[in-house]
């Protein structure tokens, strides 16, 4: 019934759901799953099955921890998700591009950092109150 958990898999859900929805379904001003997949196996050099499997972690785990259904796994999900993420960032130093001047495209690391703080939590604490995840254990429990 951990409240700060709730809140941290609700930030989560809230947070990644919109970039998760650009780069699978084209949602939010994105370019969809095919060419989201041709940017990451293209211009960032990831395997394609990885690339599409981080498409799919992208917006599969933010709807998991929306309603707390297995909030680990998806939390873990998005932390191999950051970590991928952060090794493409990693040249453009900590802090993000507030001032717009790096070019397009280019921020640094310390987004994703706050993003699997965030992880940690579910991971320590699990999906919270209102979860989907909690539910099960007491009815099973």
């Amino acid at each position: 019934h951990d409240p700060g958990a709730t809140i941290a898999r609700l930030a989560l859900a809230a947070i990644l759901f919109p970039h998760g929805a650009q780069h699978a379904l084209g949602w939010f001003g994105g370019h969809g799953f095919a060419a989201t997949h041709a940017w990451m196996t293209g211009t960032l050099g990831f395997p394609p099955v990885f690339a599409a499997l981080a498409i799919v972690v992208e917006l599969a785990s933010p709807l998991a921890l929306l309603v707390g259904l297995a909030s680990r796994p998806a939390a873990l999900g998005l932390v191999g998700l950051m970590l991928g993420a952060m090794s493409t960032h990693r040249a453009d130093g900590f802090f993000m591009n507030w001032f717009g001047a790096m070019p397009a495209g280019h921020e640094g690391f310390e987004y994703h950092l706050l993003v699997l703080a965030l992880c940690g939590v579910v991971l320590a604490k699990g999906g919270g109150a209102l979860s989907l995840d909690g539910r099960l254990v007491r009815r099973v429990g």
